[in-house]
């Protein structure tokens, strides 16, 4: 492994488990209020959203026209500045939004500097480390974060700010990588041109839409969860709903592990065969009543989720590298992908208030990344 990408995986863990620390310590939030409605949760997420979609246009330009490094130190600085307002008990929706921010500052930086690091030859390995690294991360955040978020929500908080700011410490060790010079003219302008350029080909449009399709469901599923567990598993606190997710983390990780090996980046078509199997595994926990059968579904929509977003996260770098820039085809990956997040969210939010069950919300979103998958990869060659 390149000496650059520890540094960078372990600034990355330390970021991404302050980030679901700090959405579980939220939830734990909301769960102990009596004042905040049960719509709060899917509100929390839109508004973490919005920011990938309205800073689009700059937010990629942003990371390719600075060294991605630093980039990341200003983006962690953001997230925690967030995190501090929620500790001076400013209203969640708005500091949360500001972490959602810094988080949108922070993707296009993150893993547009993969191939400027790795090369051709390690990018799908690389992005393994790092999607199994995330998720490690989900998994130690979202049980750390929850567990002392019961205890003391304001204790989480805290915890975050520093996490953040550790972060962005250790970003400082990764080396400046080459930037472009900024291109003269409207941003909203220059973002149009890039989505025109970026969706010519096939292989370019499956890997944009499949990584929304992925995200969108991922974030259903999270919110769906919340509702889900305390209804058919009587979870009671964000303990035993974030200890449910052990599984779908578990998997995640397996899955990302596996992947270098069965789905390199000259056969992406491939990618479509996880991505109908995490569809039907949706379906399948619909079903489920009971602690075990839950987390073994949740295991096997975690690994297909594994082995068809990380091909398709190399593919985009790739590309994005070799045409309009990789921090700007994050960037533009990042607002299709939340674009479709957020109306996934906004159709679970607006199906919860008509009191449809989170069970059958489960098998729509199931029924839907299967369709979506099949329509999709239609016109893409194997090779």
């Amino acid at each position: 492994m390149n000496k650059a990408i520890l540094p960078l995986l372990f600034a990355q863990f330390l970021s991404a488990f302050a980030d679901n620390a700090i959405l579980f310590a939220v939830i734990a939030m909301v769960l102990h209020s009596e004042q905040l409605p049960g719509w709060y949760v899917p509100a929390l997420q839109s508004v973490f959203l919005i920011a990938f979609i309205v800073l689009a246009p700059w937010v990629g330009s942003f990371a390719d026209r600075h060294p991605k490094s630093r980039v990341l130190v200003i983006a962690n600085l953001i997230k925690a500045c967030g995190a501090g307002m929620l500790v001076a008990h400013v209203e969640p929706l708005t500091a949360y939004s500001i972490v959602g921010l810094g988080a949108a500052v922070y993707s296009p930086a993150k893993y547009g500097i993969l191939p400027e690091l790795a090369g051709h030859q390690g990018l799908v390995k690389v992005n393994s480390w790092i999607e199994g690294s995330t998720i490690l991360a989900i998994l130690a955040g979202m049980v750390v974060g929850a567990k002392v978020a019961d205890y003391s929500v304001s204790w989480a908080l805290a915890g975050t700010v520093i996490i953040y700011v550790l972060s962005a410490a250790v970003s400082l060790m990764l080396p400046k990588t080459p930037h472009k010079t900024p291109a003269a003219g409207s941003q909203l302008i220059a973002f149009g041109k890039e989505i025109k350029a970026f969706l010519v080909s096939p292989r370019s449009r499956f890997a944009i839409v499949s990584a929304s399709l992925f995200w969108a469901a991922a974030a259903s599923l999270r919110v769906m969860l919340v509702a889900w567990a305390p209804l058919v598993l009587a979870s009671k606190n964000a303990s035993d709903i974030s200890e449910l997710t052990l599984a779908l983390a578990i998997g995640i990780i397996t899955g990302s592990a596996l992947v270098p090996s069965l789905i390199p980046l000259e056969h992406l078509r491939r990618a479509r065969i996880p991505a109908y199997l995490m569809g039907l595994s949706i379906v399948l926990l619909s079903f489920t009543d009971s602690i075990w059968p839950a987390r073994g579904a949740l295991f096997l929509i975690g690994m297909m989720g594994g082995m068809f977003i990380v091909p398709v996260n190399a593919a985009l770098q790739e590309i994005g590298q070799q045409s309009i820039g990789s921090g700007s085809a994050v960037a533009l990956q990042n607002f299709f992908q939340n674009v479709v997040m957020l109306a996934s969210l906004g159709c679970y939010t607006y199906a919860a208030s008509q009191a449809v069950a989170p069970a059958a919300a489960m098998v729509a979103l199931g029924g839907v990344v299967f369709l979506a998958t099949l329509l999709i990869s239609g016109r893409l060659r194997d090779s």
